[in-house]
């Protein structure tokens, strides 16, 4: 087995970070031109606020960590109410793309991982969002609400069983070959779908890869690699749809960067015990409340 990342796969990388970020800036001049609608968040593309600021650094801070970012920035988005619940998807692809591929970069060069287990991996991760994309950005809200809160408690009771440590702790392979393989393969290109709801991949890739016999630690340039992939081909497909708030997007984008520089070089590790167990009862509360809003809207004329 090869101990490091294929340099290609990260040239492969850097060529999807300048292509995604075109298309993004290209569409965001677009419908600058077309119309500026501050009351529309599909079209707002002002500068981004100070708490879409801070709340990129925050997620992305302790998403460097292995908190995740997906289950709490949805949780903050939701309580401030500051992107309806049908763009909420979209805006995490988009707006958490870039530290995800800044993450990438940094954890592939950094820990040593079977290339060719890593490469197939990124690869049916990035095939499922850009399926899984292609459904739910033409999904109503109400859908939209439903599935979120899914699997926002889904991503709860699957922090819950890592806390308390009722998960395997994993093995000592740095990759995986035969049935181990294709079994991680098959599950990775779900993760990737599940990706376009709004669950994070970290922790379910974690306990997957886990299971099968791999190092925790050689999971982190899989997952994160991953991520930097399939975010920016799922958010290509949200931006194509418009089922992106362009303003906070930014903002996620602009104060993650710098967040994934401190945690990964300054900080590299805090003791996060207290603060999962805060994560976990705000994702089951805010999955909890997509599922009775989409209970609401049950029976209305307009889905949307």
């Amino acid at each position: 087995m090869n101990l490091h990342p294929i340099p290609t796969l990260l040239s492969i990388l850097g060529v999807l970070t300048a292509l995604f970020s075109g298309y993004w800036i290209a569409a965001l001049r677009r419908v600058h031109r077309e119309s500026l609608d501050v009351n529309d968040p599909a079209k707002d593309v002002g500068s981004p606020g100070v708490a879409a600021l801070l709340l990129g650094f925050a997620t992305n801070f302790f998403d460097t960590l292995g908190i995740g970012a997906f289950a709490t920035t949805t949780a903050v988005l939701r309580f401030r109410k500051m992107v309806p619940d049908q763009l909420i998807p979209g805006t995490l692809n988009v707006g958490l793309s870039l530290p995800s591929i800044l993450q990438a970069f940094i954890f592939s060069v950094i820990i040593p991982v079977d290339a060719v287990t890593m490469i197939l991996m990124v690869l049916s991760s990035t095939l499922g969002a850009w399926l899984g994309a292609g459904f739910v950005s033409h999904w109503p809200k109400r859908r939209i609400q439903i599935g979120m809160g899914t699997a926002l408690l889904c991503a709860a009771c699957l922090m819950f069983l890592g806390q308390m440590k009722w998960l395997p702790s994993g093995g000592a392979e740095i990759g995986l070959v035969g049935w181990k393989l294709v079994v991680a393969l098959i599950g990775n290109l779900l993760l990737g779908a599940l990706m376009t709801l709004g669950i994070g991949l970290y922790a379910p890739c974690m306990i997957m890869l886990s299971f099968l016999g791999m190092s925790p630690k050689a999971v982190f340039p899989i997952m994160m690699t991953a991520c930097a992939f399939l975010m920016p081909v799922g958010g290509i497909r949200f931006i194509r749809e418009h089922k992106v708030a362009p303003r906070v997007a930014l903002g996620l984008t602009l104060g993650g960067l710098p967040a994934v520089l401190v945690a990964a070089f300054l900080v590299k590790e805090l003791p996060l015990y207290v603060l999962r167990w805060v994560v976990i009862t705000v994702v089951i509360y805010t999955g909890t409340m997509l599922l009775v809003a989409a209970r609401k809207a049950r029976g209305t004329l307009n889905p949307e």
